[in-house]
Parts: structure tokens; sequence; C-alpha cells
């Protein structure tokens, strides 16, 4: 058995203002719809770092500065692919929010995030960004079905 296998990593990033209130993004995609955090694909030969940047500018107008990875989240698909998400946290930014094709993005109090139609999991995931004793969200593989695994 080898060692490498096909692999696909994105980025998602929970930004924080002033307020202590954080960003969030109303997903349009069928695939994972609902209230999550911007991020999405690392280009090929992209740092991790410059990937969340630009995805987080992309998709909300903001430049972050100083994402911290936080943690991880990961699964199998379906074409036997490991999927790898590089969770990150920042309260540096500048710029203008601005929404895009990707979602309506906008801030709310964390206290608030149950209140909205989130995307399937993402409170669970939501553990591993503000929990300094969690590293990782885990999908596995149980027959048909998919549980969720914090560590």
């Amino acid at each position: 058995m080898g060692r490498s296998e096909a692999a696909i990593f994105t980025n998602m990033c929970m930004v924080e203002n002033e307020q202590g209130q954080i960003l969030v993004q109303d997903r349009q995609n069928k695939n994972w719809a609902g209230i999550t955090f911007p991020g999405g694909h690392i280009e090929k030969g992209e740092s991790f770092h410059d990937a969340v940047v630009r995805e987080v500018a992309e998709e909300t107008g903001l430049h972050i500065k100083q994402p911290v990875l936080c943690g991880t989240k990961q699964f199998q698909t379906n074409q036997d692919e490991r999927y790898v998400v590089l969770l990150y946290k920042t309260k540096l930014f500048s710029g203008e929010l601005k929404s895009s094709d990707e979602g309506e993005v906008f801030w709310i109090a964390k206290d608030t995030l149950p209140d909205y139609p989130l995307a399937p999991d993402f409170m669970k995931m939501y553990k591993v960004f503000v929990d300094e004793k969690m590293s990782e969200f885990y999908y596995e593989q149980q027959g048909e079905k998919r549980e969720v695994i914090l560590f």
C-alpha cells in the first residue's frame, strides 16, 4: 500500500471584528448550502496562506492579515480522494464588506449563530474554531453513514 493519495485542499476563515461579531456567508452552493464562513479551493502551487487571503477577499471584499491555522476538517470523497479543509481565524482585516456570487456576507453576534439556517454540521465544526483544545473535525465513514468525530 502506497503512502500517497489524491487530495483536495480547501480553506475556511472565521473573521472577527472589534465588536466580537463574526463574519458569515449565506452560501448558495447546492452541495453545502447555508450559513458558514468564507473560503474555497487552494490552487495548485499556491501557498495555504495566500489561498485563504485570496478566497476571503474574493468572497467578502475584505483583505485579511495574519490568518492563524486553528484546525482541520477532513473526509474521503466518493472518488476516494481526501478532502481537507484548513480552518483559519483572524481579527485583522481592512476593506469594505461586499457580497459575491458565493453568497451574501454579513456580521452576526457569536451567540446568535444557532438562530440561522446553518450548513450541515457547521455548529460542530464551529467548535474547532473556538475551542483551543480541539484541532480536527473528521467524518468517519460507517457503512452508508458518516459520523462526525471531533479531536
